[in-house]
C-alpha cells in the first residue's frame, strides 16, 4: 500500500492587483524610498499639511516595518481620501511557514485564531481557488490565511480598509483580488 501523495510546495504566487495600487517589494532593502515615493505623490495630488504628510509616512513606515519584522513579502497601497486626509487601504501579504506538527489544518487553525482574538472578529473556513483559506474579518481589517500546498505553511493576504470599511465596494474589490491567487 503506498502513502498518498501530497502536492508539492509552490515556488511562488501569482495575484491580480489592480494598477492604482501603489506596490512597494518588501524583500529589498529598497523599501523606505518606495513608500516615501508614494507620500510624495500623495502630498502632491491633494492639500495636505505637513504634520498630515509626516503622519501617513510615519504610520505606513511602521506598517512595512512590522511587516517586514513578520516576513511579510510585499505592500500594496490604495488611497481612501476623506476630507483633508489621505488613509491608505493596505494589502500585506507575508508567508507564514509552518511544517511538520506545526501545520495545522485549516479548521484547527480557525479555531486557535478565534480563541487568541481579543476583539471581535468572524473567524470562518472558507474555499478559494489557490486552497482551504481562515477568515478572519473585522469592520476595517480582512486577513485571509491561504493554505499552501504542500503542507509547508500559510500565505497571509492582510487587508486594511480604514475608511469605507469591509462591507464596501472597496471589501468587494479585496475579496476578488484575494480570488484572483494562484500558485506557480
Amino acid at each position: 500500500m503506498t502513502e498518498p501523495t501530497r502536492p508539492e510546495a509552490p515556488e511562488d504566487y501569482k495575484l491580480l492587483v489592480p494598477r492604482d495600487w501603489f506596490r512597494i517589494d518588501l524583500t529589498l532593502d529598497r523599501w523606505r524610498p518606495q513608500l516615501k515615493t508614494f507620500v510624495d505623490q500623495q502630498a502632491a495630488r491633494r492639500p495636505m499639511s505637513a504634520e498630515a504628510k509626516q503622519e501617513l509616512w510615519t504610520n505606513l513606515r511602521n506598517t512595512a516595518e512590522s511587516g517586514v519584522a513578520q516576513g511579510a513579502l510585499e505592500l500594496f497601497l490604495r488611497t481612501e481620501s476623506a476630507v483633508g486626509v489621505a488613509t491608505p487601504a493596505t494589502l500585506l501579504i507575508s508567508l507564514l511557514p509552518m511544517r511538520g506538527a506545526l501545520n495545522a489544518p485549516p479548521n484547527e487553525f480557525a479555531e486557535a485564531l478565534s480563541a487568541r482574538r481579543e476583539t471581535a472578529a468572524d473567524v470562518s473556513v472558507v474555499s478559494l481557488p489557490a486552497g482551504e483559506t481562515v477568515r478572519v474579518g473585522t469592520t476595517t481589517t480582512l486577513d485571509l490565511y491561504v493554505q499552501m500546498p504542500g503542507e509547508v505553511g500559510y500565505l497571509l493576504l492582510a487587508f486594511a480598509v480604514p475608511l469605507s470599511g469591509i462591507k464596501s465596494p472597496l471589501g468587494e474589490l479585496c475579496e476578488a483580488i484575494a480570488g484572483s491567487l494562484r500558485w506557480v
